[in-house]
């Protein structure tokens, strides 16, 4: 005997195990996406304050960033960066100094276009950007 209920479940657990294996298959190309993004404010960031005060690597899984200050006549690393795919989100953990960790949760809209979200808040790429960068960049005006 089949139940109303149970076919409406069991298609509602099709339909969410397809869109979540689209998301994990999506995610090295989302990072790549972030990479690009994040790559275009350290490339002002050190046309601003030099071109050894941050840089920027993409080794999947992962985006790493370091951002350093000089001190004296050497450059000291600051503040480091990983972005990190995280299939269990499924999204990205990005670890930022010591032991902080921010997790953004990616996910896929009509017209195959992704989207991301700090627990419960929809961000853009501009406010996903801004999490990542903004207190490794500018520690002193974040405070």
């Amino acid at each position: 005997m089949s139940f109303q209920w149970l076919e409406m479940r069991i298609q509602e657990e099709r339909e969410r195990r397809d869109r979540e294996a689209q998301i994990l298959e999506r995610l090295p190309a989302a990072l790549e996406e972030v990479y690009g993004d994040l790559s275009g404010c350290i490339g002002s960031y050190t046309a601003a304050f030099g071109e050894d005060s941050a840089e920027i690597e993409l080794h999947q899984p992962a985006v790493r960033i370091k951002v350093r200050e000089r001190q004296g006549s050497k450059w000291q690393v600051r503040y480091t960066i990983e972005v990190n795919i995280d299939p269990t989100l499924p999204g990205f953990r990005i670890a930022r100094g010591e032991g902080e960790a921010l997790s953004i949760m990616v996910g896929i809209l009509p017209g195959d276009k992704l989207f991301y979200r700090d627990g419960e808040e929809y961000i853009g790429m501009e406010e996903l950007s801004r999490r990542i960068l903004d207190r490794a960049l500018f520690p002193k005006l974040t405070a």
